[in-house]
């Protein structure tokens, strides 16, 4: 799909020479002559690059309104500010806004070409970093066979088909945003956009304007994340980070279906569903005051809980399978081998959970060691911990045979226990005993058996 460049100027001659120019570049146009018309182009379609002159036939400064309006649409688009009435003071407040590059009139038609060859490099980089993030993200999938990943397999299959907001709760890196985008993607309203709204890295100032938006003096509107994610999913990550006053207004949009932006006075119907997270026991922050049970009874219609990845162990040989193989993909590299066995992998607390995992295999594929010793030797270096910095052989050798023999067996044991997600039967086949014995055995040690 061709670059497409919007071009707004009131002046019919310095229309038609930037549209030449940018045609004969091979690029497509757009055309708007006044204020009205640029709004409706806007509207209708946002452009990959906008070229726009300062003054209009609305105000003084009319240009600038349009370039908050694309902003606050998307502000990864580059917009050309041009003016026959150019001052620094009106430059400094252009580039303030977002403009990307400020030209006066009468211009330089190879300066301006080199400003429009530039702002199209700069918007396609943009798109194809989020095409890779988009591709990377979504082509994740759900992986493992614990009960508690398999419940939540279960769980996704039966919410999707409904319209019911939804409350994840679960440690950080755990899946949670891959569980709502799965959901969304699941959906009726898999055709409209995934809104991510991070609670917890918003100015405690900014959380209304971030999610109701605001209408500005100047007649600008900056869109909020309810009419951004309008017609599909907005995910509420953190929630629990949003003060109390803003809390009972996200009730009152949940209650009326309907709310105002920021300095608004007329009211903007609600066509989304919700979907929130929080790494919080939300309960206990209910106790404590810092989050309305009103609003958590509204939000939390049906709950999906992700256990950490140390307690569900059985799923470490797989994602490490999994992620081994997409990520050396999208590097396009040899596949990477490792023995998913190893012990600091099984035994490590992990509590970055399944992001920390993906890391380090990330940080292997990129390394590209050519021996198991040299992978192994990043696994160590990498899980490192204070309280884990000498060998269990060192630990062995400095006390007596029985003691070292029982710690290696009810390390040997746990270890098993986990990879085979507290099974007995399982476990007692793979290490050769019967499971009666088995059970004498994690008695006898003082080994709690997995639930």
């Amino acid at each position: 799909m061709s670059t497409e460049i919007l071009i707004i100027d009131d002046n019919a001659d310095i229309r038609n020479i930037i549209n030449d120019l940018i045609v004969d570049a091979g690029y497509k146009t757009r055309i708007a002559a006044n204020y009205n018309q640029a709004l409706n182009e806007i509207d209708k379609k946002l452009p990959d690059v906008a070229i726009i002159d300062v003054k209009l036939d609305k105000g003084d400064n009319d240009g600038l309104e349009l370039l908050s309006h694309i902003k606050s649409k998307n502000s990864d688009i580059p917009v050309i500010i041009i003016t026959g009435h150019a001052n620094i003071e009106m430059a400094i407040r252009a580039l303030k806004t977002g403009a990307f590059e400020f030209i006066e009139k009468p211009f330089n038609q190879e300066r301006l070409m080199n400003f429009v060859n530039r702002a199209v490099e700069n918007i396609n980089l943009k798109n194809k970093n989020k095409e890779f993030e988009d591709k990377l993200f979504y082509s994740y999938d759900l992986i493992g066979k614990s009960n508690n990943i398999e419940n939540i397999k279960d769980e996704i299959n039966k919410v999707s088909i409904t319209e019911s907001r939804i409350f994840i709760n679960g440690p950080t890196g755990s899946g949670k945003e891959l569980i709502a985008r799965k959901v969304h993607k699941q959906s009726k309203r898999n055709k409209g956009p995934f809104i991510i709204l991070n609670a917890a890295l918003l100015d405690i100032k900014k959380y209304e304007l971030e999610l109701f938006g605001e209408e500005k003096e100047n007649g600008a509107i900056s869109y909020g994340a309810l009419e951004k994610a309008s017609g599909g999913t907005l995910l509420i990550d953190e929630i629990s980070e949003i003060q109390l006053e803003t809390q009972s207004k996200i009730l009152r949009v949940l209650t009326d279906q309907k709310f105002k932006r920021t300095n608004g006075n007329h009211d903007i119907n609600v066509d989304v569903r919700i979907i929130c997270s929080s790494t919080k026991d939300i309960k206990k922050e209910i106790e404590l005051g810092n989050f309305r049970e009103d609003l958590y009874h509204r939000l939390n219609v049906l709950e999906i809980n992700v256990e950490p990845l140390n307690k569900r162990v059985s799923d470490i040989p797989l994602l490490i399978e999994y992620f081994s193989e997409k990520i050396s993909s999208n590097y396009n590299l040899k596949k990477l081998k490792i023995d998913a066995d190893n012990q600091y992998l099984i035994n490590y607390e992990w509590p970055g959970n399944v992001r920390e995992l993906r890391n380090l295999i990330e940080r292997i594929a990129i390394l590209s060691p050519d021996t198991d010793e040299k992978i192994s030797n990043i696994i160590k270096e990498s899980l490192k911990t204070p309280d884990n910095t000498t060998s269990p052989i060192e630990n062995a050798l400095s006390v007596p045979l029985k003691e070292a023999r029982e710690n290696f067996e009810k390390e040997y044991l746990t270890t098993q226990l986990k990879k085979f997600n507290g099974n007995i039967s399982k476990t007692a086949d793979f290490i050769g005993m019967e499971r009666s014995a088995l059970h004498r055995k994690l008695k006898g040690l003082g080994i709690k058996e997995l639930n």
